[in-house]
């Protein structure tokens, strides 16, 4: 590792405190986008529809959220219309969650939205910096993670 003590401290105070300015920009883009859907619902539904359809056991592991906290989440879509639970084709015992037609609608109308924001945000970066930071990201939230894949090999 390179660096002095004091220099890494220095930047992990200033990482703490910028992911905590994301994180909460994050959660005001999301309200004003999708007002009666939080974040976590959002994230959740986002989650549901990119693994086509999944087990809330399965939502709270791989969040790491306590399974009342993803229950009161997933009943809070379900009151919305977003997500419906339909029964496990090999074990009828067991309830999927899938999005409905208007779930895929609000995320889709969403995602353009964040991905305008995020594409205006970042205009100025070069395709260099978007990789690297992206890598960087990946590689961020991949560490000590021993269930996510880690950044692909470049």
């Amino acid at each position: 590792m390179s660096g002095t003590p004091g220099e890494r401290e220095e930047s992990l105070d200033v990482i703490q405190r910028e992911l905590t300015a994301f994180a909460r920009r994050a959660r005001a883009a999301a309200a004003r986008l999708h007002p009666e859907l939080p974040l976590v619902s959002y994230t959740l539904l986002s989650h549901i529809e990119d693994q086509q359809g999944c087990r809330a056991t399965d939502l709270a592991a791989h969040y790491m959220l306590d399974k009342s906290t993803v229950s009161r989440q997933v009943s809070t879509l379900e009151k919305l219309g977003l997500v419906e639970r339909h029964p496990d084709p090999d074990d009828h015992r067991i309830q999927v969650l899938h999005p409905t037609e208007a779930g895929t609608r609000a995320l889709a109308s969403t995602q353009a939205s964040r991905r305008a924001a995020y594409q205006e945000r970042l205009a100025e970066w070069t395709a260099e910096d978007l990789a690297r930071f992206a890598a960087y990201l990946l590689r961020y939230n991949t560490t000590g993670d021993p269930d996510t894949p880690g950044p692909p090999a470049t």
